[in-house]
């Protein structure tokens, strides 16, 4: 063993105590997936295996390791990030590119024996395509085995904090009307029982919300309901007796967090249960009788929760102001005080954060701020460290993507700013990102598309320069709950599936970009709603509402690069922008905010 103690070891070392006990199962491959037994984005510490043994810290990527290799697969959007992490680690990068095979497909053909991962944290869909790959070249799948418990000795605990309710006048529909819908679609579809795994499903299911998870206020959990029975899977100590008492009126039983496996295993054989192949763990369904029938299927409550209805709507409306005023204040203070104070990304954060904790109805971020100036601006995840920042000063351009969650609705925006006088080559990547932005904004388009089909409209002025992004164009925003939900995602790069139809009332963000490796990346974002706008002998068509409120700073743009159809969409957003914020605002935020919405 390395003689660093295992909290200050270093990845070789780490990887060097998994290969040895990898020898000691007869392991050919392990499997290290970004993900938990809830399939989350963001993971409590716990779950964190990948990055604890990679040292690459980005929110998505998978490690496979074998006795003479190991590589981390991730996507354009982490190359560089991950080129400076795993550095002197002995793993190799292997880039995700569309059409090239991912770690499950590499080890499908590449290793021969057992693969191992951990089946509490890989999804039933993504265990059997592995599995069949396996077993065609006659390696095979071990599911059993959670191998960083006996390497990962400090491991952290799992997460203790208090559930609690998400009340009206915010939450407008009552969990016994959610459940009543939830168990008439159970009734549609032949199934006695629905087990459900998804934290953010759960919290909105039952009007609850907590902390376990950084920016997403949610709670680790599980949920199993049939027409009479409904149980809540938690900590123990994590809802108080008030609460459970609350939860007992309305039909729900709390049960402690490791009991779920138990319920599994006491569902009827004769019972069938519906899940979601795509967000439910292997190791989870491993306790069920063998004989209990699968119904599989997109859960219900991931369609029920992307669709805000209009009181949800209106709460969402209060909230973009509100942040929007707090980044009107914090790009005034900016302005006033660059060139007259140090100021670096890290203080950008810190500012901006502090901003919005004056809002009213403010909770927390929605995730980790991004301030990336010049060339970190180029990764698209980008974060600033106290050990690794950048100073703002010079020419250039400051791209901020930032968000807040509410307890009414949850933002998300990104901003370009220029600093000094950026060049004309800097803003004619600004301006075709923006008419990008707001070709998909204007656009009108039939209910039920499938939303990975609506991304060429934004990539349609980039890609006619020949200029494009590697990251999709939009996501799923939640109420008050994630800030990438489903079962919408803008980007041709995903499965256009049933389930990606368009529907009234979801939330997405369009935010298009360009990225220049070690000189600036531009984004441009907004979130909008598809709003119903009436019905042709076509058909019903939907249209987008943007909802969020902030100033697009025109001193990043080449005007003549604008048609008349962008500066038209243009000075109408900085009219609507300035007539929702002015009421807000005072001082000098008030005059940076009639400043920047001034019409071209």
């Amino acid at each position: 063993m390395n003689s660093q103690s295992p909290l200050h070891e270093s990845v070789p070392a780490r990887l060097a105590r998994v290969r040895e006990a990898m020898a000691r199962e007869g392991l050919a491959a392990l499997l290290v997936p970004s993900a938990d037994p809830h399939l989350s984005e963001y993971l409590p510490g716990y779950w964190q295996g990948r990055q604890w043994l990679s040292g690459f810290e980005g929110s998505v990527g998978t490690l496979v390791v074998t006795a003479d290799f190991a590589g981390l697969w991730a996507d354009s959007r982490y190359w560089e990030q991950a080129n400076k992490e795993l550095a002197g680690s002995g793993i190799e990068l292997m880039k995700l590119r569309p059409g090239q095979p991912g770690a499950l497909e590499w080890l499908g053909a590449e290793v021969d024996g057992t693969v191992a991962v951990d089946g509490a944290v890989m999804a039933v869909a993504a265990a059997r395509q592995l599995s069949e790959r396996l077993q065609a070249r006659g390696a095979k799948l071990r599911t059993d085995l959670d191998l960083l418990t006996e390497v990962w000795s400090d491991r952290p605990s799992l997460p203790g904090n208090p559930v609690y309710q998400h009340l009206p006048p915010h939450a407008t529909v009552n969990r016994a009307q959610k459940l009543a819908e939830l168990r008439g679609t159970l009734q549609e579809k032949g199934a006695d029982w629905h087990f459900i795994a998804t934290l953010d499903d759960i919290a909105w299911l039952f009007n609850l919300r907590g902390s376990d998870v950084s920016y997403n206020p949610v709670f680790v959990s599980f949920a199993l309901l049939s027409q009479d029975k409904a149980y809540l899977f938690v900590g123990r100590d994590k809802v108080d007796g008030h609460l459970r008492q609350v939860l007992a009126a309305d039909g729900i039983e709390v049960r402690d967090y490791e009991a779920v496996g138990d319920a599994l295993s006491a569902i009827p054989a004769t019972a069938s249960l519906l899940v979601d192949p795509a967000r439910v763990t292997r190791g989870l369904l491993d306790n069920l009788h063998e004989q209990v029938r699968l119904v599989e299927g997109i859960n219900p409550t991931t369609l029920s929760k992307s669709r805000k209805g209009e009181g949800d709507l209106a709460h969402i409306r209060q909230a973009m102001e509100q942040d929007g005023a707090a980044l009107c204040e914090f790009f005034a203070w900016l302005e006033t005080n660059l060139g007259t104070q140090r100021i670096t990304e890290l203080t950008i954060d810190d500012q901006l954060s502090a901003a919005r904790a004056r809002r009213p109805g403010f909770v927390s971020l929605s995730f980790s701020t991004i301030a990336a100036y010049n060339g970190n601006g180029a990764m698209p995840h980008y974060r600033a460290t106290e050990q690794s920042h950048a100073v703002i000063e010079g020419n250039g351009l400051l791209l901020i993507d930032s968000g807040g969650q509410y307890l009414g609705g949850t933002t998300d925006i990104t901003r370009m700013v220029p600093i000094g006088e950026p060049s004309r080559e800097q803003k004619a990547d600004c301006s075709r990102v923006l008419k990008g932005m707001i070709a998909l904004s204007r656009a009108r388009f039939p209910r039920g598309i499938l939303s990975p089909l609506l991304d060429a409209i934004a990539r349609a002025p980039i890609w006619a320069d020949q200029v494009d992004y590697g990251h999709g164009t939009g996501h799923g925003v939640g109420y008050f709950m994630n800030v990438h939900e489903g079962p919408q995602v803008i980007a041709y790069q995903a499965a256009a599936t049933p389930q990606t139809a368009m529907q009234p009332g979801m939330i997405s963000s369009i935010e298009p970009g360009t990225y220049r490796p070690g000189q600036w990346g531009v984004r441009i974002e907004n979130l909008v709603v598809n709003r119903e706008v009436g019905t042709s002998e076509f058909g019903e068509f939907l249209a987008f509402e943007t909802l969020t409120l902030c100033p697009i700073d025109t001193r990043c743009l080449l005007v003549e690069a604008l048609g008349s159809e962008d500066i038209a969409w243009l000075n109408g957003y900085h009219q609507t922008v300035r007539e929702r914020l002015a009421p807000l605002l005072e001082g000098e935020a008030l005059a940076w905010l009639e400043r920047r919405t001034a019409p071209l």
